[in-house]
């Protein structure tokens, strides 16, 4: 006989596995306990505090990715607590599943520092966390345009260019300068006379052949009508005028209304001719000059032969007139019934025109005068007539007065 060297294993038949033959752990009962509560990893990140990755590692029993061990016992409780489970429970199931044992401040594992092991990188949707999106994919920026908004924005654009091609078109059009012909006036020559005795009036034309710019004939409107001259060819343009109606003359006659005889006739031309004679004769003769009965009253007027300040004041008070007149200004005092003051500086350059004769000045260094009364009587019984040898700018401005 030949022996097999090794026997076949025997054939076991099992039958259907139930629920109770799976093996049940902690991390699949901490699953189940967080979709009851439809909470995601990242809605227990939010309201515990603690990362995702921690609470992963909870339910996978990956101790490595925590960095310090002595935390692990707090997040687990944490976890348990916000679960709504036992915390002592559910800590206790955690140690015996994944050997896990707190290391107390004087034991020697405490002690020991821990060595990082090089860990390789790894996808944050693997193992526990896989098919699980931590964030939504961004979406193209394609899928939020919208039909509706592209036919909107096209009509606005349409809108915007069709608003901004008529104003450009109402603005060409504003601004379009048209040259129109001018209107072509014939230059009118005039000559009429009534003091003149046995002339009448005439008017003329200038007729000028708008092609060749050359003057021609002017027609004669009236009885002794003289040709003009033209200041420019203007297009040819004839004047036709009517001929004057027959007006009646009338004759003034003295005496009453029925002294007057209607079958007397008319004066002759001639007698008309005389009249107009003596009215011109009248008219030429010398004017006579209108005869001056008496005077105006006395103008009084400031001249300043270098700059001087000067404020009048009138007899209330109110500042009538407050400048600096230049050299050769002067300011002409109005007539009141009271006299104004004047006030001035630069005094020694301030003098007083009385009918055009220089008084003052109005004192004899630069200094400043107040309240000196601009009356024609004062000035006069204050100030003597002003020796033109002294100033000589005086005299300049004197001779230049008698000039003008």
């Amino acid at each position: 006989m030949i022996w097999r060297k090794e026997q076949p294993p025997a054939q076991t038949d099992e039958g259907q596995r139930g629920f109770d033959d799976f093996e049940l752990r902690l991390g699949d009962v901490l699953r189940g306990e967080r979709a009851t509560l439809g909470k995601s990893l990242l809605d227990v990140q939010r309201e515990l505090h603690i990362r995702a990755a921690y609470i992963a590692a909870i339910e996978n029993g990956d101790l490595d990715a925590f960095e310090t061990p002595s935390f692990v016992a707090g997040f687990v409780r944490s976890y348990a607590r916000y679960l709504g489970m036992d915390p002592e429970w559910v800590y206790e199931r955690f140690c015996l599943e994944h050997d896990f044992q707190v290391a107390h401040g004087m034991s020697g594992s405490a002690a020991t520092t821990r060595v990082a092991k090089p860990v390789a990188p790894h996808d944050p949707r693997g193992g526990a966390l896989r098919g699980v999106g931590l964030l939504p994919d961004p979406e193209p920026f394609w899928h939020r345009i919208e039909p509706g908004a592209l036919g909107s924005v096209t009509v606005l654009i349409a809108l915007i260019l069709g608003l901004g091609y008529a104003g450009y078109t109402v603005l060409k059009e504003v601004q379009r300068v048209q040259v129109a012909p001018a209107d072509i006036v014939p230059n009118v020559v005039s000559d009429f006379n009534p003091l003149q005795p046995g002339t009448t009036g005439s008017l003329a034309a200038i007729d000028t052949d708008p092609l060749t710019s050359a003057p021609g004939t002017g027609a004669a409107i009236a009885s002794g009508a003289q040709t003009g001259t033209s200041g420019g060819a203007e297009g040819i343009v004839r004047i036709a005028r009517p001929q004057a109606l027959d007006m009646p003359v009338l004759v003034p006659r003295d005496g009453p209304i029925a002294a007057i005889i209607p079958e007397a006739p008319e004066p002759s031309l001639s007698a008309r001719i005389s009249t107009d004679d003596a009215v011109a004769q009248a008219l030429a003769g010398d004017e006579v000059a209108p005869q001056v009965l008496a005077q105006g009253p006395d103008t009084v007027e400031l001249l300043a032969v270098r700059p001087s300040w000067l404020r009048v004041r009138a007899a209330d008070g109110t500042v009538v007139f407050e400048r600096i007149l230049d050299a050769g200004e002067r300011y002409t005092i109005p007539p009141t019934e009271e006299p104004p003051t004047l006030h001035a500086g630069n005094s020694s350059s301030v003098y007083f025109l009385i009918n055009g004769q220089a008084y003052g000045p109005a004192a004899p260094t630069a200094a400043v005068v107040r309240n000196v009364a601009l009356d024609v009587d004062a000035l006069r019984s204050t100030y003597q007539v002003a020796d033109l040898s002294r100033d000589q700018d005086l005299a300049v401005h004197v001779a230049r007065l008698r000039d003008q």
